[in-house]
């Protein structure tokens, strides 16, 4: 049998119609990838700054989102960047959080014992249950007080962008809490050694005054080393069980978040996730727990995990508009100078009576 030729016309229909334009998918270069080199770089940058004289004690998470928001403010954010820019925020974010958990081990709660550990977690929650309920009566939005509730009362910059996954806040609420929570652990961090001479606290319980209250891992390490080795590896020891109790706490607001979304549905309000990547956070736990990882891998895995959590703030940055924030006004600041002096009293009140 013979085939005859198509005619020009009849060439015309049987052909499928071209793109206008090629349309790459997700994981070439005209998708993801032009973001996430610049989320990358600009985490890169935020570590380059840590080098000059003074700026090493400023968290590469706090650089890397001002160099963001620098750069998305006076350039703009390129449209081609943004699916790279989505992808750090959601899939990068939450793989860094679950690595967060190879940094600790059950043995580092069991060794701040049961009175340092119930000091910790009472302090915690109460912290964050009393700034959501003060950010109620100052009315700032829920989902800002509630992101600096977090920030303030677990481990700062992190916590502040975990409970976002289920808080849903915006991209401002998110940068202003990661502020607040950067200048009140600052603060401590340089009037906590300053203080020591005058609580009457031993190494042991300065150590878990540091742990319990002040904000990021590296500001408690800073602070908490000047009152000696024995308060500095304390210190660190209780903020890392303190870091812990992020699981629980998010688990617990994805299921308020469900459980209130249901009333919700009928208004065609999209229910929120549950936040299964804590679940994967508590497996690493776990499996940290068992001696399994390398000791010699674990400062590596720790410093890839900061550095993935600095091109998650990068990404964040480049989502922030600084006029924005502006219009949030000063309470959110006063929320979150009224959070840190909650924190830091109510741990100290608790240390000096039961330690």
């Amino acid at each position: 049998m013979t085939d005859k030729p198509l005619s020009e016309p009849a060439i015309a229909d049987a052909a499928p119609p071209l793109p206008a334009a090629p349309r790459f998918p997700a994981s070439a270069s005209g998708g993801i990838l032009p973001g996430l080199a610049l989320t990358v770089l600009i985490a890169a940058a935020a570590y380059g700054l840590r080098q000059i004289p003074g700026m090493g004690l400023v968290s590469p998470l706090v650089l890397a989102i001002v160099i963001g928001m620098g750069l998305h403010n006076i350039f703009g954010t390129p449209a081609m960047a943004k699916p790279g820019v989505k992808f750090a925020l959601r899939r990068i974010l939450r793989f860094a959080i679950v690595l967060l958990g190879l940094q600790l081990t059950f043995a580092q709660v069991r060794s701040v014992g049961f009175v340092g550990f119930s000091i910790v977690a009472g302090t915690l929650f109460a912290t964050f249950f009393a700034t959501r309920w003060l950010g109620r009566l100052m009315g700032v939005d829920r989902q800002l007080s509630e992101l600096i509730a977090a920030g303030t009362a677990i481990c700062g910059a992190s916590a502040v962008i975990a409970t976002n996954t289920v808080t849903r806040g915006s991209d401002e609420d998110v940068a202003y809490a990661v502020a607040c929570v950067t200048v009140f652990g600052s603060l401590s961090m340089l009037l906590m050694p300053a203080l020591l001479p005058h609580t009457g606290l031993d190494a042991h319980a300065f150590g878990l005054w540091t742990g319990a209250s002040i904000h990021e891992v590296a500001q408690v390490v800073a602070a908490a080393f000047q009152g000696g080795q024995q308060a500095g590896e304390f210190g660190t020891v209780a903020k890392l069980s303190r870091v812990m109790l992020l699981a629980p706490l998010v688990i617990g607001l994805g299921a308020a978040a469900i459980w209130r979304a249901r009333g919700d549905k009928a208004a065609g309000h999209a229910s929120p996730p549950m936040p299964w990547f804590v679940f994967g956070f508590i497996g690493m736990v776990a499996l940290n727990s068992t001696g399994v990882v390398p000791s010699e891998v674990k400062g590596d895995i720790a410093l890839a995990t900061t550095f993935l959590l600095a091109v998650a703030l990068g990404a964040m940055g480049l989502e922030t508009d600084i006029a924005k924030l502006r219009l949030k006004g000063i309470r959110p600041l006063l929320l979150g100078a009224a959070a840190w002096l909650f924190i830091s009293v109510l741990s100290f009140i608790l240390i000096a009576a039961l330690m």
